[in-house]
């Protein structure tokens, strides 16, 4: 026990001695398709950042607090008819020491509904919190573990109770010459939730939902950093002869219906 003190006294001196700076993130992405977790959650869209916090001397300390939003070209507030799909703005806290995660993100879908009242099962709203761990950042191996749970907001099952909709991703990051990469990622639900449109609610069943692998290449100019990036994922969840395409239109791709997705991205950075 003596020992544990010790090593966590250790630890927090320092840190305590380290150089803390104020950081930010700004900038926004341009892509074809908005996937998120091998779910096609709209066509052509832009997506803003924008978060302030600090970052240790060696960036294995960082916290964020900032915003995301999404703006698709098939939004109904924007274009009637034709889809459901409608802007989105998520704030977030993110905190990382040296690798591990810890996180809560506020979705927000533009649909009427007071921004913060996501404690209602009702609302169009959600809360979700985050654990995770990055090898890559004391290690050389690339590799990444996350876990995500919504805890809040419009998350109920067939049943009618709480989902705690979960995600777990497991990925790899190979970085090559000339700042380039490739991310391949498996993401998978350990129970049913708003992965699996919450099929089989009262079985709590486990699937795979994503296949993903995304190649990256970045340029740092004067004023800028940009990144063109271009992804596929397959989600194999559910998965058969109808609903294996990529090109279609409408509503009936929303979500996890259409299995196969692709998105081409150009994002810049400042």
């Amino acid at each position: 026990m003596k020992k544990i003190v010790l090593s966590i006294c250790a630890l927090a001196m320092s840190v305590s001695s380290m150089a803390i700076g104020f950081a930010y993130d700004a900038g926004f992405d341009l892509v074809s398709t908005y996937i998120w977790r091998g779910q096609y959650c709209g066509a052509l869209s832009f997506q803003p950042t924008l978060a302030v916090g600090f970052d240790a001397a060696d960036e294995k300390i960082q916290f964020r607090v900032g915003a995301w939003g999404s703006v698709g070209a098939s939004d109904y507030m924007f274009k009637k008819g034709g889809t459901y799909f409608v802007p989105e703005l998520d704030v977030y806290a993110n905190f990382n020491l040296y690798g591990l995660k810890l996180g809560a993100t506020h979705y927000y879908y533009f649909g009427g509904t007071p921004y913060f009242s996501g404690l209602n099962d009702t609302d169009g709203s959600q809360t979700e919190v985050q654990l995770g761990y990055d090898f890559g950042t004391l290690t050389p191996i690339n590799l990444y573990l996350n876990w995500y749970t919504m805890v809040a907001g419009n998350d109920v099952n067939l049943l009618g109770k709480r989902a705690y909709s979960s995600y777990a991703e497991i990925g790899y990051i190979f970085n090559f010459a000339h700042e380039m990469s490739l991310d391949v990622q498996v993401g998978m639900t350990p129970w049913s939730g708003q992965y699996t449109d919450y099929d089989d609610g009262w079985k709590n069943g486990f699937a795979v939902t994503n296949v993903s692998v995304r190649f990256n290449k970045e340029w740092e100019t004067e004023h800028c950093t940009l990144d063109l990036y271009a992804q596929a994922s397959v989600n194999p969840y559910d998965i058969n002869s109808k609903n294996v395409y990529i090109w279609d239109t409408g509503d009936y791709k929303m979500g996890g219906q259409q299995k196969l997705n692709g998105v081409i991205g150009l994002g810049v950075w400042f």
